[in-house]
């Protein structure tokens, strides 16, 4: 079934999952916020000690537990963590402490993404830039090594990471638009909250809370590429864009485990989540379980095909695909057609 005839059946089925509950929204908070909170001291007194082999699968549980607040603060976005828009949006703003991100401008810009998803014509709000095949071929050699890099997953993760949610968001490009105070508050909040750390658990706790925000942005820029950059996803250009069929052909369905679920919050079935954001996280893999083999529009991702992905860089608008670079012996071809 495509998605479009899918899209009646497939409203109906999600409504019940799209129910909120305060309880497991906040179980949710409090239960993720302990665990960051208990990695950070247990692999600081580590770190100190000088046991850094003990205090490294810590750091992984401090980097995922991160990674699920930042989610927990991306439903919160959404209004869907919570039943009441005021406790979402207070949940989201505390939740910024810990993602790095200022709540506004999170929102802002996600909401962007949802709204320009798939348009070749938009792809400014899109979290992972792609150029098409055409553009490639007509592009100066400058750009070209540009793009190279960029899409080069050696650079593009833990760079990205590191620009995105170390740097990037300390003064975002669109400060003045979503509000100066709300991200220089939340920037002197930041630095207070660094310093109770460096107050509290000395160096070691320092370095320990460094490690796991750099891991947690590695696994975040990780994810958000597979979200969206596989072989079969979706681009195209109005009046032809079919945004449903953007929300579920254009978003993946990763299934990388259970473990890999709990840890980064079941954003992983990224479909049922753009074609309905009000769906909280806590939801979203029993839906993606519970989902009729008719209402799905395309296989889950596992490991492999996810691995392999990172080799596709070009959307190529002919044949409808996310292409890798072509070999230069192609290249010249194309040209010369």
């Amino acid at each position: 079934m495509s998605a479009t005839d899918a899209g009646p059946a497939l409203r109906e089925f999600l409504k019940p999952y799209s129910a909120k509950s305060d309880r497991r929204g906040a179980a949710s908070l409090v239960g993720t916020l302990a665990v960051h909170v208990g990695a950070l001291i247990i692999g600081a007194h580590l770190a100190g000690q000088g046991h850094w082999g003990a205090a490294l699968p810590v750091i992984v549980v401090l980097a995922f537990a991160a990674v699920r607040l930042y989610v927990l603060q991306h439903d919160c976005g959404h209004h869907s963590l919570f039943k009441t828009r005021w406790i979402n949006e207070t949940a989201g703003e505390l939740l910024s402490l810990f993602s790095l991100t200022p709540f506004r401008v999170m929102q802002y810009n996600h909401n962007q993404h949802h709204a320009y998803l798939g348009n070749l014509d938009h792809r400014e709000t899109t979290e992972i830039y792609t150029m098409t095949l055409r553009e490639w071929q007509a592009a100066p050699w400058s750009r070209r090594l540009w793009y190279r890099l960029y899409r080069n997953p050696l650079v593009m993760i833990p760079v990205g990471a590191l620009y995105t949610y170390f740097i990037a968001y300390r003064w975002p490009r669109n400060a003045r638009l979503v509000g100066v105070v709300g991200v220089i508050t939340h920037n002197l909040a930041l630095a207070v909250s660094v310093w109770l750390v460096w107050q509290m658990l000395g160096l070691p706790g320092l370095v320990v809370l460094g490690a796991g925000a750099m891991l947690a942005g590695v696994i975040g820029v990780f994810m958000v590429y597979l979200q969206h950059n596989f072989e079969e996803t979706y681009w195209d250009r109005k009046p032809d864009l079919d945004f449903r069929k953007a929300t579920l052909v254009g978003s993946s369905s990763l299934d990388l485990g259970w473990l890999w679920d709990l840890g980064s919050g079941n954003i992983a079935y990224h479909d049922l989540h753009h074609y309905n954001p009000g769906i909280p996280s806590y939801n979203l893999r029993r839906c993606q379980h519970d989902l009729p083999e008719a209402l799905k529009s395309h296989d889950v991702i596992r490991w492999p095909e996810a691995i392999r992905s990172f080799r596709l860089k070009l959307w190529d608008e002919d044949t409808q695909r996310l292409v890798a670079f072509p070999r230069p012996h192609t290249a010249r071809v194309l040209i010369a057609e």
